[in-house]
């Protein structure tokens, strides 16, 4: 299935602007960093099932998943290549926080949404050019555009590994100043961060128009399997219902900002990759918020990593 116009659209961001849209990001993940200490690390060898539960639900399940869906559903290949790239980002910023009102594991969330981002530096790069070179028409979006590896792991160092390095030493150093920094870091980075988006679609917001209603359901699919599959397959591995909750949070609430950033450095913008990134960071809130009110009302009590 192919289209000339969503494949080939294009959302142009100066450098000035790319730079700030770089450094929005980075903002976000230091403000993350500053609520992660080392002994979030140190739970994982108490307690490695969940643990690795969660890190093959979002860096191998949700990539394998998402690869099904494609095949079965056949979007337009900017489309397709948009959502191997959001299956293959490490877990969103608000995922502890919604895993937290859901009644799951928040002790498990914060340590998977750790290990994932520092994960993510190498295994988001690979996941994406893996799977997207499997499905053709991807493969030749692919190929066109021959992005090398080591810029995108590059990159993706530099906007996760630092902030996040960064931001432990300041909890580790100053935790009274990092938890008082924390809340305005992630609130104000977000908002800037949402607002570049917001300027960059609406330069393009007739093509956007014309396609919303395809995306928004083809958004709506692949994040409902990213949070059954999450959930399913960890209750499959036998994790108590708390544990399943975060890992079914961690699996279905993705960093699309990262996703988005990726596109505009190296895709030039791709209408397509922008606007299913771009949909996904807006609907995976509100699925989050409705489950986590769904499963806060049955809470399990458990929050621990066990």
């Amino acid at each position: 299935m192919s289209d000339p116009l969503i494949d080939s659209v294009k959302i142009h961001f100066d450098a000035g602007a790319l730079w700030v849209l770089n450094m929005s990001l980075a903002l976000v993940m230091f403000g993350i960093a500053l609520e992660i200490s080392p002994k979030d690390f140190r739970q994982l060898a108490k307690a490695p099932r969940p643990v690795l539960t969660g890190v093959v639900s979002q860096f191998l399940l949700l990539p394998f998943m998402t690869y099904l869906v494609v095949l079965f559903l056949a979007p337009y290949p900017s489309l397709a290549l948009g959502m191997f790239l959001v299956a293959a980002c490490p877990g969103g910023n608000v995922s502890n926080f919604i895993t937290q009102l859901a009644g799951g594991n928040t002790a498990l969330s914060v340590s998977l949404t750790a290990l994932a981002t520092l994960l993510a530096i190498v295994v988001t790069p690979i996941n994406f050019h893996f799977w997207g070179s499997l499905y053709a028409p991807t493969a030749l979006l692919l190929r066109e555009v021959a992005i090398p590896s080591a810029s995108m792991i590059q990159l993706v160092a530099l906007l996760l590994g630092v902030p996040l390095l960064l931001g432990m030493m300041v909890n580790a150093l100053r935790p009274q100043l990092a938890r008082g920094m924390a809340g305005w870091f992630r609130k104000g980075s977000l908002l800037l961060f949402v607002l570049l988006v917001f300027l960059a679609l609406y330069d393009n917001r007739d093509v956007f128009v014309s396609y919303v209603w395809y995306v928004f359901w083809l958004v709506l699919v692949h994040n409902a399997i990213a949070l059954m599959s999450g959930y399913s397959f960890a209750r499959l591995l036998r994790n108590n219902k708390g544990n399943a909750r975060s890992i079914a949070i961690e699996t279905g609430i993705q960093n699309s900002g990262l996703g988005l950033l990726l596109i505009f450095s190296f895709f030039d913008g791709l209408g397509g990759m922008a606007l299913l990134a771009a949909f996904w960071g807006i609907w995976h809130l509100v699925s989050g918020l409705l489950l986590a009110g769904f499963w806060g009302s049955r809470s399990t009590n458990k929050n621990t990593v066990t």
